[in-house]
């Protein structure tokens, strides 16, 4: 069967998500990182306003059937376990092909962004920890700075990236997924009182159906409801429901990989992405006094300077220990100045810095509220950061395709040059 048969049997042909111009501009990545970013400034600026309190009351309204699988749930909750797991779909679809197909197919290139990973959670951990050792301080959050949220990164990556090369994101997303896959693990075994594993184990009964329906070429009219009672019996389970849309995307065969995401980017990226932004963005900082109080508690010391320090130190130099005493190897295409700046864009907190949070301290409790002073604060410098080294290695980049552009014999030398000598 050719690829667009396979791709008109997942969508009808001419529906709004194939042919439209809209889907096609939600396609392209700086679209949806604009969306994003407008939508976190949007809740940022409305939960410090004099109407916060109808922001609160909009991401606590719950909505959803009450005593079915515990999915009577607020908006807040909804999009960051629901309409996330689009995006970790789509997520799991590219490193599915990365690793099949791309360049994560060599284990040398694959090990570095995993052991990033795992350096990124690690330092993260420590420097919180020397941070609380003391007496007025709760090691119990430890695990807060360790996590990246892996929509913001990818959606500011996709803003700066004009002239980037691709392995940077590949790197990146890896980092992230393998990232957030730990921090759940983490969460599972530290901060989760009532694990289910018999509905995780129910779970692998409609993914497995989605993966042999998916490889025989049905359309959506079988794989969304399948997706969607395998999202379900995640989040029963009480394992970070995102996780199943990692999954299922692992699933799907690199061959119709393309035409899925070609279908579902527009919905990932124009919906379910902007709406998790708006409603995870919205902490209220206080004002400057609020500021002040959050910033001098250790927990708020030790989860920033986990996000902006240990972060970087973390993947950075994980990494480059990695490659310099073994045999893995960094992508032809980058450098490691890409490496730091990418780094520091790992240090962007979130979602899942927010929720150890108040699953170690409590939702409402002092602590809880300087956490998120904390993972806002931390995001933002660490986002501010990578963007200067990042537009740095953009123009650069830049610079080097237009030389290479001008040398049309490509003897390496830009013609320009040879005809000046020439004149001379």
């Amino acid at each position: 069967m050719t690829e667009p048969r396979q791709r008109g049997r997942l969508f009808t042909r001419g529906t709004w998500l194939e042919s439209s111009r809209a889907a096609e501009i939600l396609r392209a990545e700086t679209t949806g990182g604009l969306l994003l970013i407008i939508a976190a400034a949007v809740a940022l600026v409305w939960s410090n306003s004099r109407w916060a309190s109808a922001y609160d009351d909009l991401s606590d309204f719950a909505i959803g059937p009450d005593g079915v699988l515990h999915l009577h749930l607020s908006l807040g909750t909804w999009a960051a376990d629901g309409l996330l797991a689009i995006f970790f779909f789509l997520a799991g679809l590219e490193l599915k092909r990365e690793f099949v197909d791309g360049d994560l197919r060599d284990p040398r290139r694959a090990a570095l962004p995993v052991v990033a990973a795992v350096g990124g959670m690690v330092v993260p951990a420590v420097i919180y920890v020397a941070w609380n050792l003391g007496a007025d301080g709760e090691p119990a959050g430890w695990a807060i700075p360790t996590a990246t949220d892996i929509a913001f990164a990818v959606a500011i990556l996709a803003v700066i990236s004009t002239h980037l090369p691709t392995g940077m994101r590949t790197f990146l997303l890896t980092l992230a997924v393998v990232d957030d896959l730990l921090a759940i693990i983490v969460i599972a075994a530290f901060y989760t009182d009532d694990l289910a594993p018999l509905w995780l184990a129910a779970a692998a009964v409609p993914i497995a159906l989605f993966a042999a329906l998916v490889r025989r070429g049905h359309g959506a009219w079988l794989l969304v409801p399948l997706a969607v009672v395998a999202w379900a019996l995640v989040h029963e389970s009480g394992v970070h429901a995102t996780v199943a849309g990692v999954l299922l995307g692992f699933t799907v065969p690199v061959r119709r990989a393309e035409s899925i995401e070609h279908a579902v980017r527009p919905v990932s990226a124009g919906i379910a992405v902007p709406l998790f932004a708006f409603f995870s963005a919205g902490v209220t900082i206080g004002g400057l006094d609020g500021l002040r109080s959050a910033l001098t508690d250790p927990v708020a010391l030790g989860v920033l300077t986990g996000l902006v320090v240990g972060k970087p130190i973390g993947v950075a130099g994980s990494t480059w220990l990695l490659a310099r005493f073994t045999r893995a190897d960094l992508d032809d295409e980058l450098g490691w100045v890409d490496v730091i700046g990418l780094s520091l864009l790992a240090g962007i907190g979130f979602t899942v810095s927010l929720l150890i949070g108040e699953l170690a301290f409590g939702s409402g409790t002092p602590e809880d509220d300087h956490v998120k002073v904390a993972v806002l604060t931390g995001s933002l410098v660490s986002a501010l950061l990578a963007t200067l080294v990042l537009r740095y290695r953009n123009r650069a980049y830049r610079r080097l395709q237009e030389i290479e552009e001008r040398d049309d014999d490509g003897d390496g030398v830009p013609d320009v040059y040879q005809q000046d000598d020439q004149r001379g």
